[in-house]
C-alpha cells in the first residue's frame, strides 16, 4: 500500500439493525460503477462486513477502531490505501462503544474529521423522525451529522410524511430508500454470511447498488465527502510472529485484520498462505504459524479428516517453529471440538484443549492485554466474540485480561512451549 491523501465520510445509524451494511454496499458499488477510486472501512472489530467492502468497491477495506487504535493509527491507516476516498461503515449506534462508551463511530468522527450520514430505519415511525434525528444532530454539537438516508420507507406517502418532517428542523435527506427484498443479506450466529459463500453475491450487490441508486443522491453524496486531517505517523506496529509467517486462510481460517499483515510486511516479514480445508500445510520454511479466527465449528469434519495439514502442523511443532491461533484457529489448536449436535470431532492436539458448540453461551467484549514477553507486543488490545464453551483445559495460560473498564482481570489461553493461542482476537498494540 502507498500513502496518499484521502477524503470521506461516516454511514452510520441510530441503532444496529437500521440497514447501514447493505446501504453501504450499495453505495460502494454505484461509486464504483460511476468510475470513483473507493474503498470501504469498517468500525469497531469486525472481519465479515469488511470482506463485502472489498467485493463491493474492487479495492481491499480497511479496519478503523476508535477504541482500540489511538488517533495516529486510525489516520495512518485511513490513508495508507490507494483509493482516494474511503467510505467507513460504523458499528452499532452513532453514540455506542465500550461499556464505559468509548470508541464510538462519534469519536471515530472526531478523530479523522469526517462527517456522518445517518441511515435511519423509517418502517415504523413517521413525523417522530424528527425528534430522533434532532437528538442525535444536536447530542454532540462536535460530530458533524450533515444528514439522513431514510431506509425501509413504505411508500410515496410514508416517504412525503418523513420528509416534510425533517424539512421543519433544517435537515438534509440525501434519499430514501423503500422496501425492498433485493436490500438484504443471509446472516448466521456470528453475522453475516461470509462473502465467498454467497454465489450470487455480486448480482445482489449490483441489483442493490442498481435500486439505490434511483432513490438516493449521489452527487450530494459525492459533494458530503470530506478531507480528513493527518495526525502524523504511528510507529507502534504490531510485531511479526517471525520473520516467515505462514498464515491460514479459507471458510474456516477467514478473520485476519489485513493492518496486522501490512504491520508484518512492513517490519521485513514474508507472509504466505495456505488452506487447512484443502488439507494443505504451512511452508515447511516458516518459523512461525498463524491459525487467525473464522468457522472452524461448521468444517469439523473437514479439519478432523485433513491428514496432511494434521502431519505438517506437528512437524512445524517439532522443529521449533512459533505457532499462534487466535479464537477458531485456538480451538483447531486443541485435541478436539464438539459440534452443535454434541457430535466430538479430533483437531491437532497441540494443545490440551477441548471446547464445544453444544451449548452456546456468548463472550463478547474489547480485552485489555497484559502479556510479558510475547512476541507481537507486551501490553496489546483486542476483542472476544464467540459462542464456544471450553470443556477441557490444562497447562499455562498465555494472557492476562481485563475487560474495557479494565476490571474483572483474569488469566486466559494457554501456552506449550512454542504453540501458543487464546480466545481473544489481536487488534493492536497499547500505547496507553
Amino acid at each position: 500500500m502507498t500513502e496518499n491523501e484521502a477524503s470521506g465520510l461516516i454511514i452510520s445509524a441510530p441503532s444496529s439493525g437500521s440497514g447501514k451494511t447493505v446501504v453501504t454496499l450499495a453505495l460502494l458499488r454505484a461509486f464504483k460503477n460511476a468510475n470513483y477510486n473507493m474503498c470501504g472501512a469498517k468500525a469497531g472489530p469486525d472481519y465479515i462486513d469488511p470482506q463485502f467492502h472489498a467485493v463491493a468497491s474492487g479495492s481491499p477495506a480497511l479496519n478503523l477502531d476508535p477504541w482500540a487504535m489511538e488517533p495516529s493509527r486510525l489516520s495512518q491507516l485511513f490513508h495508507a490505501g490507494t483509493s482516494n476516498v474511503v467510505l467507513v461503515e460504523g458499528m452499532m449506534g452513532l453514540f455506542d462503544g465500550a461499556a464505559d462508551g468509548s470508541g464510538s463511530v462519534a469519536e471515530l468522527s472526531k478523530a479523522l474529521g469526517l462527517p456522518v450520514i445517518l441511515i435511519v430505519d423509517a418502517a415504523h415511525q413517521s413525523h417522530s423522525i424528527a425528534a430522533l434525528v434532532k437528538g442525535f444532530c444536536e447530542f454532540d454539537p462536535k460530530v458533524n451529522v450533515c444528514g439522513v438516508i431514510l431506509n425501509r420507507v413504505g411508500s410515496k406517502r410514508h416517504e412525503a410524511m418523513l420528509r416534510n418532517a425533517l424539512d421543519k428542523i433544517g435537515v438534509r435527506v440525501f434519499g430514501a430508500i423503500h422496501r425492498n427484498e433485493c436490500m438484504v443479506l443471509p446472516e448466521r450466529h456470528l453475522g453475516l454470511v461470509q462473502a465467498g459463500e454467497i454465489d450470487r453475491l455480486e448480482t445482489l450487490i449490483e441489483e442493490a447498488a442498481a435500486f439505490v441508486s434511483k432513490q438516493v443522491d449521489l452527487e450530494a453524496i459525492e459533494q458530503s465527502f470530506s478531507q480528513s486531517c493527518e495526525t502524523g505517523q504511528n510507529t507502534n506496529l504490531v510485531s511479526p510472529l517471525g520473520q516467515s509467517i505462514a498464515v491460514a486462510k479459507d471458510e474456516a481460517f477467514a478473520f485476519t485484520y489485513p493492518h496486522l499483515l501490512m504491520d508484518w510486511r512492513k517490519q521485513g516479514a514474508n507472509v504466505s498462505f495456505f488452506s487447512p480445508l484443502n488439507d494443505e500445510g504451512p511452508d515447511p520454511n516458516a518459523d512461525a504459524v498463524y491459525l487467525p479466527g473464522g468457522y472452524p465449528e461448521l468444517h469439523c469434519e473437514r479439519l478432523a479428516e485433513a491428514a496432511n495439514f494434521k502431519n505438517t502442523m506437528q512437524a512445524t511443532r517439532d522443529r521449533g517453529s512459533f505457532i499462534y491461533g487466535e479464537c477458531g484457529g485456538y480451538m483447531v489448536l486443541g485435541e478436539g471440538i464438539i459440534d452443535k449436535e454434541g457430535q466430538g470431532h479430533a483437531m491437532l492436539g497441540l494443545l490440551q484443549l477441548e471446547t464445544s458448540f453444544a451449548n452456546r453461551k456468548l463472550h463478547l467484549g474489547y480485552r485489555r492485554i497484559s502479556a510479558p514477553g510475547f512476541v507481537m507486543g507486551e501490553r496489546l488490545n483486542g476483542h472476544e466474540f464467540h459462542y464456544t464453551s471450553v470443556v477441557k483445559q490444562e497447562g499455562d495460560p498465555l494472557f492476562e485480561v481485563t475487560d474495557a473498564l479494565g476490571e474483572n482481570r483474569t488469566k486466559v489461553g494457554l501456552k506449550q512451549n512454542n504453540v501458543m493461542g487464546s480466545y481473544i482476537h489481536v487488534i493492536c498494540r497499547d500505547a496507553s
